[in-house]
């Protein structure tokens, strides 16, 4: 489901007063859907990221390093009333960490957040999630510390070390949205509305690829960059497009990952270099879809 032309009336409401009202406390897992699931793996692999379980009753694999989760799902139940299983893979779902979920997915369908039905088989844990762009969903975790949600859905890959390093640092640094034509004001209001982010200053941009508006998380632990389709496109799909990868040192980064086999852009189309030493860099895409920026940042999330 997508968003409307305008959104719902309950969005039209006074901004909220408290700065995280949901306890926003970062990224939990960030999902991706597949017909290829050894072929994405692969690209994980790259990156830097390692198997470490396996979903209980599913086709689901957990990939990780450092503090980042990524999951791949290649489950053909996915299918009917979720994300399309194509041969390109797509980012299906962000999972948000949350002081409490369920009174977060309460705050939110409260101010007119579409919510996703359940689908839960046995011993399994009912996530509450919203609609999100595209197909996409939102859910919301609160089991992420001691206990998490691996600990009862998935089983451990044995031999396996279930915490990887993350490889120089990495660590989530946020997501790229692409957007319809004249949507901007939409998507800024449903996620500041919605989760509290608020909007960056036109001048404040990072990485290598300053377009777009940039929202920022109201535990100031990952950003959000909407990009409009350029303006000869009459029509585009809205989307999440890429992860951005925070790296306190961008050329040691891309060292690592190049001694790994990962290719990385030397320019795009001329409009700007894909790889800047200070700033950041831009991976090659893999199978159609997937590609990652590295952007600068010190502070380890």
């Amino acid at each position: 489901m997508t968003l409307t032309q305008t959104l719902p009336a309950a969005l039209q409401r006074e901004p909220v007063i408290e700065s995280n009202p949901l306890g926003l406390d970062g990224i939990e897992f960030i999902e991706y859907t597949t017909r290829r699931p050894q072929a994405l793996g692969q690209v994980l692999e790259d990156m830097g990221f390692q198997p470490v379980a396996r979903h209980r009753s599913r086709e689901v694999l957990l990939y990780r390093q450092g503090n980042m989760n990524v999951v791949i799902n290649a489950h053909t139940g996915s299918v009917a009333g979720g994300p399309h299983l194509g041969e390109q893979p797509e980012i299906a779902a962000i999972a948000l960490r949350v002081r409490d979920a369920s009174e977060a997915y309460r705050q939110v369908l409260a101010r007119g957040a579409w919510g996703v039905p359940a689908q839960v088989e046995v011993m399994e844990l009912n996530i509450p999630a919203i609609h999100g762009v595209g197909s996409s969903r939102i859910y919301f975790v609160d089991r992420y510390r001691e206990f998490s949600i691996y600990d009862v859905d998935f089983v451990p890959i044995p031999g396996v070390n279930p915490k990887p390093p993350a490889l120089q640092g990495l660590h989530w640094f946020g997501l790229v949205q692409y957007i319809g034509n004249d949507r901007m004001n939409d998507w800024v209001e449903f996620y500041c509305e919605l989760f509290s982010f608020t909007e960056l200053p036109d001048e404040q941009r990072f990485g290598i690829l300053p377009k777009g508006h940039i929202l920022q998380s109201p535990c100031r632990s990952f950003y959000l960059q909407l990009i409009e389709p350029e303006v000869f496109v009459i029509e585009s799909s809205e989307r999440f497009a890429r992860l951005g990868l925070g790296a306190p040192d961008v050329p040691a980064a891309v060292q690592a990952l190049a001694a790994r086999g990962v290719a990385f852009q030397t320019d795009l189309q001329g409009e700007a270099p894909a790889r800047h030493p200070e700033r950041g860099a831009l991976t090659r895409t893999w199978l159609g879809s997937v590609s990652f920026e590295l952007v600068h940042d010190e502070a380890g999330r």
